[in-house]
């Protein structure tokens, strides 16, 4: 593209998971859309996350998410069939439930009790999950270690490829029409008489929808439409083994083994800023960790470590707002891309090619939850 001005009835900006996956949404709506990307530069938390679609333990504090979460669990075979009709690409989505395993008995006290008070609350919508004990827990997961006292265990949760989701959503993108433009890091945002203006390292972009889906970007660019977007960098760094023949028949929260045969491990919540370097101790704990879990591990090769920054909220659940100032301007930011897929795509898209986020639904999620007055 050059530098001439071009016009979409959606622009948006971030070419990751949430932003892909809503660009598809929108294009199947009827939209023109035009996805303005970083490109390789960009801090893209999509080709650093663990891949889960996971439920359990999610909406302490909000239900409401909890609600949300459980929805896009519920319509990711569908989005999963759908992708792979349309771009003949297997993201291998699996449900078979989840476990997050307990080392020791307070472990798995502490889990028990978190779960209760997360389904206690009011307006949450209930669903299955039990504690399962050690002797079950080895029927299902037979190559458990000794200290593996029991699990927590949700139906519900599953797992895919991810690197595979982030292709298939680009080339289905590409399929509907969706005009992709890398390298359009964006400078400035003006609106008027109902269009915006945007401003990029690769030219002028007009539209009359704006969606706001640049993860940590989001900090910055939220302002320049009248939308505060308090979004950090949370450090996670992920180990990743060898191939090796099929054992782990279910994701567990910190261990996962993929569709290729390497297992994936991952458990580290770090402040660090916009540094994403791996750090030996960090990579030494959780593989530690992992291999009380599943003493074979300790057999496998480490091919590689990397680390990736997650977009976090003050209290880490996601926002959905737009702008009262600039109407037409949406965010859309949260750190579970993954989970979130399949409502981004079917549920939040239609909604914004409407030009609305119903309050009944959304106002929870909107980041005026954060303008509370500090006490004296």
């Amino acid at each position: 593209m050059d530098r001439a001005t071009t016009s979409h009835d959606v622009a948006v900006i971030g070419g990751g998971l949430v932003g892909a996956a809503i660009a598809w949404g929108l294009a199947k709506a009827g939209q023109r859309v035009a996805v303005l990307d970083e490109g390789d530069i960009a801090w893209r938390a999509s080709r650093g996350n663990f891949a889960l679609v996971w439920v359990q333990s999610k909406g302490l504090g909000m239900p409401q998410y909890a609600g949300w979460t459980v929805r896009s669990s519920n319509a990711w075979g569908g989005f999963a069939d759908a992708l792979k009709a349309q771009t003949g690409l297997d993201v291998c989505h699996q449900r078979p439930g989840g476990f997050h395993l307990a080392l020791s008995e307070r472990e798995l006290e502490q889990r028990e009790a978190m779960l209760k008070r997360l389904h206690n609350q009011p307006a949450m919508q209930r669903y299955d999950w039990e504690i399962v004990d050690r002797e079950r827990l080895r029927r299902m997961l037979p190559q458990i270690g000794p200290e593996v006292v029991g699990a927590s265990y949700c139906p519900l949760d599953g797992h895919v490829n991810s690197l595979r989701l982030l292709r298939a959503l680009h080339v289905g993108m590409r399929l509907l029409g969706v005009t992709y433009l890398p390298n359009h890091a964006v400078d400035g945002i003006a609106w008027r008489d109902g269009e915006f203006a945007i401003q990029s390292s690769g030219g002028t972009v007009r539209s009359g929808k704006l969606v706001l889906a640049a993860g940590n970007g989001n900090a910055r660019l939220g302002p320049m439409v009248g939308l505060a977007v308090p979004v950090r960098p949370q450090r996670g760094q992920i180990v990743v083994t060898e191939k090796t023949a099929p054992f782990l028949n279910y994701p567990v929260v910190t261990v996962r083994q993929t569709d290729e045969g390497g297992v994936m491990l991952g458990d580290s919540l770090e402040e660090a800023g916009f540094d994403a370097t791996v750090g030996t101790g960090v990579v030494s704990a959780i593989a530690d960790r992992a291999v009380r879990m599943f003493p074979l591990l300790a057999r496998l090769n480490v091919v590689r470590t990397w680390a990736a920054l997650r977009v976090m909220t003050p209290d880490g659940f996601p926002i959905y707002d737009h702008s009262a100032t600039c109407p037409g301007a949406f965010v859309a930011t949260c750190h579970s891309g993954v989970t979130l897929a399949a409502n981004h795509a079917l549920a939040l898209a239609p909604l914004i090619t409407e030009g609305r986020l119903p309050p009944e639904q959304f106002e929870v999620f909107s980041a005026r939850r954060f303008d509370v007055p500090a006490a004296a």
